[in-house]
């Protein structure tokens, strides 16, 4: 069990890494960079090698060897989950609604399970909620997110999907409350203001002195991202109309980018001093600023 978690967290850490820097530098990246990249965080070659194999296999991954290394890089799958997480992680406030719901309904058969099970996965993290057993609501634009979904998975002649107003007896905030459990997330998004805005004022002037060096930067940056990130899996990105009183997430979103824009240009120099070796420097993307994420929206 304890080696499967590491393999677990290698990968997590892989897609953090490649979502915050390898995906702008050329989207490839030579296995030993990688390898050295991930030493900083104590997962060894082994863990490493064992956690790309698998995303490969998931098709997240693909390969190609020049010499004799062996260079990774994300597959067109592997680029839309990264995109889309970017977009939600760097997003400020929450989007405007239209007033409507996205309401998908399946009858998966028992022997398909393990494509229900894996759809569920995906529509939690596409950010709807479990409504009722096999119906799902959002109130995001989702449609794309869907057909991706469906065509995917071949399951058109298992689902249904609608966009409805919902006209009562109660009212829209009971959806929510009955389809999320927003209480648990407003508890862990407090969890992470209370440590990291400890680590935001501690660290925010010795780095300004140049007294914390680039490698612990990166190391910072990656994990205030890959502990962000999992903010993915149980934060729908409600609309403020639907969001809760006491809710603290736009609180977190704003601590996160202003820690990340701290850290940003020493955390890349470490970064891009491992990647010079026996990577293409050059692919890096003209438009992208470490301090200004192309993914931020206000």
């Amino acid at each position: 069990m304890g080696v499967k978690i590491l393999g677990e967290n290698t990968r997590s850490m892989i897609f953090t890494i490649y979502g915050d820097y390898i995906h702008h530098y050329g989207n490839k990246i030579w296995i030993g960079s990688l390898i050295r990249l991930l030493k900083e965080f104590g997962h060894n070659d082994q863990a490493a090698r064992v956690a790309v194999s698998r995303m490969m296999k998931q098709g997240w991954l693909q390969s190609e060897k020049q010499d004799n290394r062996s260079y990774y890089f994300l597959t067109e799958q592997g680029i839309s989950r990264i995109e889309e997480a970017g977009n939600r992680i760097f997003k400020l406030n929450p989007i405007e609604w239209d007033g409507k719901w996205r309401v998908l309904m399946y009858t998966i058969p028992e022997e398909k399970r393990h494509i229900r099970d894996e759809l569920r996965q995906e529509l939690l993290w596409s950010g709807f909620g479990s409504f009722s057993n096999a119906c799902w609501i959002s109130p995001n634009n989702l449609e794309k997110e869907v057909k991706l979904l469906i065509e995917k998975y071949d399951i058109s002649e298992y689902v249904d999907f609608f966009i409805s107003e919902y006209i009562g007896p109660k009212d829209n905030h009971t959806l929510v409350e009955k389809s999320w459990p927003l209480e648990q997330v407003v508890e862990k998004y407090e969890e992470f203001i209370i440590k990291y805005s400890k680590q935001f004022i501690a660290n925010q002037e010795i780095i300004k002195r140049g007294e914390m060096s680039d490698a612990d930067c990166f190391v910072e940056r990656t994990k205030l991202v890959h502990e962000y990130r999992k903010f993915l899996f149980i934060d729908p990105g409600l609309p403020k109309e639907l969001l809760p009183e006491n809710w603290n997430g736009t609180l977190a979103a704003s601590l996160f980018n202003q820690y990340y824009q701290v850290l940003a240009e020493p955390a890349s120099r470490f970064f891009e001093s491992i990647f010079q070796e026996n990577n293409d420097l050059c692919k890096k993307d003209d438009s992208y600023d470490a301090k200004q994420h192309p993914y931020m929206i206000q």
